[in-house]
């Protein structure tokens, strides 16, 4: 049985990859085209292009991760030795060159190929380290919930205090991009050593030998399990992204930067930041409630019932006024989707471990870090498409960044995103759930062979 100082430290890693990932989703684009100064197009087309690189990099760190031996473990020391590239990668990707418009586009294709390839650096070790703390199904979803619960938490902060970081620059006499640029270097340090304690706390307790890559690329291609857990981990992504990027436009140009919500003798500021960090709270309660509703249940009938209430969610979401009892409602959606997507997060982390325990049984694989970047592909390339599909949607119905008013078309656009296409998205994850063949039956008879193989091994 692992600590608790283990878990807490666990969650600090990915406590300091979603503060970035975060603000990567759901600021970027707009910094990007309303900041930066790039076309919506050019914008979408470089969202989508660096990713290409991710497909590549990603099980090519996995595969690196599964043969690195050191003194601190296998996946635990790149927390050690990426930490401060990761911060560095951060703050130059919200810096503004003086530069042409060339000259500008290139520096936005090189700094974000570099961040997202040390973010794979970084990120593909540290969520493979859940397969080596422990051997038990229902820990690893307790770890799994830690690192969630602490995700959502760094989320929270860093999304509450961006607009407020940015304005605070901005009224000290800074510009509205060294403005951005500075709040980055603030998120960035704190993520730096949230990184170094998450290394400090954690240790690998499970030994995992590596084996023949061809075998392990062989026992990948035949694992059905993953393939359709890697479908359900880029929708769950595609989900998130497609909403969080949407957020900053549908905050900017539909409810109005001066929005606000009257209860009674209390009003205050709807903004975009607010409308985000309720939802990472919520997000937390979700990774509360899935630990007890997962154990009860299954982590695949979970998912699956999460997957249907955000897809009626969504769809209510269309039809919610821009009215002050309409501002209430959303807030009230957001909440419960937000819950719900709290509650599938750590499941997809926890499943990918199973996964990884299943082919082990089934082929002798110990393919840890291949199995877990995939994981971390499929949220990257999910965040990417939907980023892209977003902006490319944008342009396609008519949205001018920058302009005092947008059409109706474009409204459209952005009402599209928050509600009917997320809905497509959970539906589809529903499906997947369906036919995944890893229940909770299946996975005690694991866990069981696991056992006996551990005891021979020793």
């Amino acid at each position: 049985m692992a600590s608790l100082k283990e878990k807490i430290g666990y969650g600090f890693g990915d406590m300091s990859s979603s503060m970035f990932w975060k603000i990567f989703s759901y600021y970027l684009p707009i910094f990007y085209s309303d900041v930066f100064g790039l076309s919506l197009g050019a914008t979408a087309t470089l969202m989508l292009v660096t990713r290409i690189w991710d497909t590549v990099s990603d099980p090519m760190m996995g595969v690196i991760a599964d043969r690195t031996h050191t003194r601190w473990g296998k996946y635990r020391p790149y927390l050690l030795f990426f930490a401060a590239p990761f911060a560095i990668s951060g703050v130059l990707l919200f810096t503004t060159p003086d530069l042409g418009e060339t000259g500008k586009l290139v520096w936005a294709y090189v700094t974000y190929i570099l961040m997202m390839t040390v973010y794979t650096g970084i990120n593909v070790p540290y969520g493979s380290m859940l397969g080596v703390m422990t051997n038990d199904s229902d820990e690893k979803t307790v770890f799994s919930s830690f690192r969630m619960f602490f995700a959502y938490a760094g989320s929270f902060i860093a999304l509450f205090a961006w607009e407020p970081l940015c304005n605070l620059f901005k009224q000290q006499g800074g510009t509205e991009s060294s403005a951005w640029q500075s709040a980055m270097i603030v998120i960035a340090v704190f993520c730096f050593l949230l990184f170094l304690l998450s290394f400090k706390l954690t240790k690998e307790h499970v030994k995992a030998e590596a084996t023949a890559l061809g075998s392990d690329l062989s026992s990948l291609v035949r694992n059905a399990p993953w393939w359709l857990l890697t479908v359900a981990a880029l929708c769950t992504n595609l989900f998130n992204t497609v909403r969080g990027a949407t957020v900053a436009y549908f905050f900017k140009y539909y409810i109005g930067e001066n929005a606000s919500i009257e209860l009674g003798a209390i009003s205050f500021l709807f903004f975009a930041g607010l409308f985000l960090a309720v939802g990472e709270v919520c997000n937390m309660i979700g990774v509360v409630v899935a630990v007890p509703v997962s154990r009860r249940l299954g982590k695949r009938k979970t998912f699956g019932l999460a997957g249907v209430l955000l897809a009626v969610l969504s769809i209510a979401f269309f039809f919610v006024p821009c009215t002050n009892a309409g501002f209430i409602l959303m807030l009230l959606l957001q909440i419960l989707i937000s819950i719900c997507t709290g509650i599938v997060s750590p499941l997809v982390w926890s499943m990918y471990a199973d996964v990884a325990d299943y082919a082990r049984v089934k082929d002798g694989s110990s393919s840890t870090g291949l199995i877990f970047s995939s994981g971390s592909m499929a949220q990257k390339f999910g965040g990417a498409i939907a980023g892209s599909a977003v902006l490319w949607l944008f342009a396609a119905f008519g949205l001018v960044p920058n302009a005092a008013s947008q059409t109706e078309s474009a409204i459209l656009g952005m009402k599209l995103t928050m509600s009917w296409i997320p809905a497509a998205i959970a539906l589809l994850m529903v499906f997947i759930m369906v036919v995944y063949p890893l229940t909770k039956s299946k996975m005690k008879e694991i866990g069981r062979q696991l056992t006996s193989l551990q005891q021979v091994e020793d």
